[in-house]
């Protein structure tokens, strides 16, 4: 049966992308100060499709063949997560309340270049997306590997989406200096712990 794939898909890959990270908490952030959060979070799902067909279609062998790859996403992903997580951490010492015009605008071209870069230099993107549910779905019979496929696209797209609807639900929260502060140090804590991992991961 051809749902069976597909809600194996749903489910490994919801348990996978659901994990609080670095792309989750910039897509929260950007939601709540209402910056982009459509683009952002079409963005994060055009990538983890892309990712997911290509790991089920055969290029999680590939990155298992040169192992390099990894190395070279997680020191940059890792250097990248600490400038991100130094601004965020600054923002938290001078908090500024929810009024739009006191929010510090981003460009669009700004918002999908670091949506980007903090989905492709996180190795833990192609560990996830490619190499696991590719080795995952690709070993199924048939077009049953294209369904599983489906099935996990279709939960980065729910879940993203729920985020960006959901931090945009948010934004009349952080009308105060206080939730800025909180979420801006939730978002700096987030990216130092990933950016330590990977860095980890490496030596």
């Amino acid at each position: 049966m051809l749902f069976f794939p597909f809600f194996k898909g749903l489910g490994i890959g919801a348990s996978l992308i659901i994990a609080i990270g670095a792309q989750n908490a910039f897509v929260l952030s950007n939601a709540v100060k209402k910056q982009h959060a459509f683009a952002i979070g079409t963005v994060c799902m055009v990538i983890d499709i892309v990712l997911i067909y290509s790991g089920v279609l055969g290029l999680g062998a590939i990155i298992k063949k040169y192992p390099v790859m990894i190395t070279f996403a997680s020191y940059f992903g890792a250097a990248f997560l600490i400038v991100y997580g130094f601004w965020a951490f600054r923002r938290a010492l001078n908090p500024s309340a929810l009024a739009t015009q006191s929010v510090k605008k981003m460009s669009l071209l700004v918002a999908v270049s670091s949506t980007a870069a903090l989905s492709l230099l996180n190795p833990h993107v192609y560990l996830d997306t490619v190499i696991l549910l590719g080795s995952i779905g690709g070993q199924l019979p048939g077009n049953q590997p294209l369904w599983f496929a489906f099935g996990a696209s279709v939960a980065s797209v729910l879940w993203f989406s729920v985020l960006v609807v959901g931090g945009i639900a948010l934004a009349p929260w952080f009308k105060s200096e206080k939730s800025w502060q909180l979420l801006d140090s939730f978002v700096g804590i987030t990216m130092w712990i990933i950016a330590g991992f990977l860095i980890n991961s490496v030596i």
